[in-house]
């Protein structure tokens, strides 16, 4: 089981499209497995918008995947949305990685847009019904208690032909939609005994489901910083975190140097999760960009020899 490091965004820190830019120029160039983009549509505090920056990244890019993480799917029109993963997935030639969750109860989205929280894992796995059938059908027709759809159906559909549909959310319903339609798993700033908790079970309800996942198909984030907790920022970061999260932040960030990010890193693989979303903290544009080039130069290399990935089978090996 080989890991794979990707990078993501939750803020967005840069101060503006040309520092966000080479950034991603530098994750393409030094092989960063992914980048993630936090979905979030409502907030004083700048996010970029995840289907937007998806469609951005399809075309600024050729080697890495990418994904959102996680689109709320309570707040989105299933088959618009459907739409926008399969356009996305054409253009980028096979590279997108949607991942789908029911949206934090503590988001601000629920009052501002009017969404009653109470039906929001009701109309999520209406919402995953419909995306997946859009991506696989001729034609859907579709009658629930929030959608209703009469010879819907989509062109051209994705370019992979069983494009990924990672789930996020660790409750029993959470798990129970990954082992029932899901093709891979995002933790939701777990710590790595709870990730570990979380995977047995998908793994369980998967096998009653008589399904299976990938064993490489689950992933985990924390944020990470090359250096002390007094740097700038970073102490109002794990504040702001705990706040928002009404979560210890201790466990969502490390702060300190390579051996403290890959002991993290292995504290994962450990529980079974093997793909990871890493967020680079820091004061500004090049503090940033420091920090990622650290990652790349520090931690890269030797996940890589501790964890190698398996050959891709070419059909010539077959």
């Amino acid at each position: 089981m080989g890991v794979g490091i990707g990078l993501g965004c939750a803020e967005f820190p840069f101060s503006g499209a040309a520092a966000y830019w080479r950034w991603i120029d530098m994750c393409e160039a030094g092989g960063v497995d992914s980048i993630w983009q936090t979905d979030r549509i409502v907030s004083r505090q700048p996010f970029l918008e995840s289907m937007t920056t998806m469609a951005a990244l399809a075309g600024r890019t050729r080697r890495m995947r990418f994904g959102m993480n996680v689109v709320s799917l309570a707040f989105r029109d299933p088959v618009l949305l459907a739409k926008q993963c399969a356009t996305i997935d054409v253009l980028s030639e096979g590279r997108l990685l949607p991942a789908f969750g029911i949206g934090s109860p503590l988001a601000p989205e629920w009052e501002a847009l009017g969404i009653d929280t109470k039906t929001r894992g009701r109309k999520t796995d209406e919402c995953l019904e419909i995306i997946r059938r859009l991506w696989r059908e001729e034609s859907v027709d579709f009658s629930g208690a929030f959608y209703k759809l009469k010879d819907a159906t989509i062109a051209p559909t994705p370019v992979q032909p069983d494009l990924p549909m990672w789930i996020g959310g660790s409750s029993d319903a959470a798990i129970r939609r990954t082992a029932r339609i899901g093709t891979g798993w995002l933790a939701g700033g777990d710590p790595p005994a709870e990730a570990g908790r979380v995977v047995a079970a998908i793994k369980v309800a998967a096998t009653e489901a008589d399904r299976s996942i990938d064993e490489d198909h689950y992933g985990a984030g924390f944020a990470f910083h090359f250096g002390s907790r007094d740097a700038p920022g970073i102490g109002r970061a794990m504040d702001a975190y705990a706040k928002r999260t009404e979560r210890d932040a201790t466990h969502a960030f490390v702060v300190g140097d390579a051996d403290a990010i890959l002991a993290r890193v292995a504290e994962y693989v450990d529980a079974g999760v093997s793909k990871f979303i890493l967020r680079p903290l820091g004061g500004d544009d090049d503090a940033i960009l420091a920090q990622t080039r650290l990652l790349i130069e520090k931690v890269l290399p030797r996940a890589e020899a501790r964890w190698p990935r398996p050959p891709k089978v070419t059909t010539t090996d077959r």
